[in-house]
């Protein structure tokens, strides 16, 4: 451990659309932010190749070099950007209090306030042709992805309102949406069921599993199992969308602050604030709805100016 112990306004733990726009805000509010990206520099969007629907973009633009363009203009303002990823945390639960933390295992920081964006991981199967094909034809996100795949035949895997809604979404701009369902019924609510039976274009097999995802660079098609007969056969897809969820990346503060029963941190209201005073939570971390770039940008700037104003009332 580091004998230095660093003294800041505002710290932000995370990196994506929410990170860097809460680093916008703050430095142009003289907080003089200091940003931990994580291990994954610039979030979840860096996995996608392309993003269509974030306003400035009118040509569209590459998920990675959107985030080196968020990453640019924070820098511009005077955020610090570090790469490294916090291990450890102390959270006071004293207004004014000083929020303690530990990066990489070694360096100790203290923050006035702390912004958490540290966002959250979509779930796949483990197939490694579906992992080497992400990007290529497979994704976690219909809405983020779906406009690439108009009047294409797609499949959806999950059984869950997720999967119902992707499919449903799906299946107004796709030739044919076929759900792959492990068991002999969906866990999607009834309301969710009905859509999907009642959607001309939706077809749902049931207890069928992902076996392989064909194709080398983009996706030609999946070869899919009956988990009863064994049975095996290939369906020709462009695209294959995983909706089984996602997992918070909430580990680090498990105990410290409030959660809900799958792991998001729970914010209060219409703001940012956690149940630590001057500790704030943005993006994906803490939005288990939308998931997508503009909203968890949005809730950057609500969680710099509730930071500010913070440390505005402490004077």
């Amino acid at each position: 451990m580091s004998d230095t112990i660093e003294k800041i306004k505002c710290l932000i733990i995370g990196s994506g659309p929410a990170g860097y726009t809460a680093a916008i805000y703050a430095a142009r509010a003289d907080m003089n932010p200091i940003m931990y990206t994580g291990m994954q520099m610039g979030g979840q969007l860096t996995t996608t190749t392309e993003v269509d629907n974030y306003p400035g973009y009118p040509k569209g633009t590459d998920g990675t070099m959107m985030m080196e363009d968020f990453k640019t203009q924070a820098e511009r303002f005077g955020t610090e950007v570090r790469f490294g990823l916090v291990t450890k945390v102390e959270f006071s639960d004293k207004v004014g209090g000083v929020h303690k933390v530990i990066v990489d295992e070694t360096k100790e920081i203290e923050a006035e306030t702390v912004i958490i964006s540290t966002g959250a991981t979509a779930k796949y199967l483990g197939l490694e042709s579906e992992q080497r094909l992400i990007g290529g034809g497979v994704s976690a996100c219909a809405t983020c992805d779906g406009f690439f795949y108009r009047k294409q035949d797609v499949i959806v895997v999950g059984a869950g309102d997720t999967a119902a809604e992707e499919a449903t979404y799906l299946a107004n701009i796709c030739n044919k949406v076929t759900m792959l369902v492990r068991r002999d019924e969906m866990r999607a609510s009834k309301a969710m069921q009905h859509r999907v039976n009642k959607t001309e274009n939706i077809e749902v097999l049931y207890n069928t599993e992902l076996d392989e995802v064909l194709g080398e660079t983009v996706v030609e098609g999946v070869r899919v199992v009956n988990n009863q007969t064994q049975v095996k056969h290939k369906i020709a897809v462009t695209g294959v969308f995983v909706a089984i969820g996602h997992k918070p990346n909430t580990e680090l503060f498990k105990g410290v602050l409030d959660m809900n029963e799958t792991g998001y941190l729970i914010t209060k209201g219409k703001s940012t604030k956690t149940n630590l005073p001057g500790v704030f939570a943005a993006g994906d971390v803490q939005d288990h709805e939308y998931r997508q770039a503009v909203t968890a940008a949005g809730t950057g700037c609500m969680a710099a100016l509730d930071a500010e104003r913070y440390l505005g009332a402490l004077e």
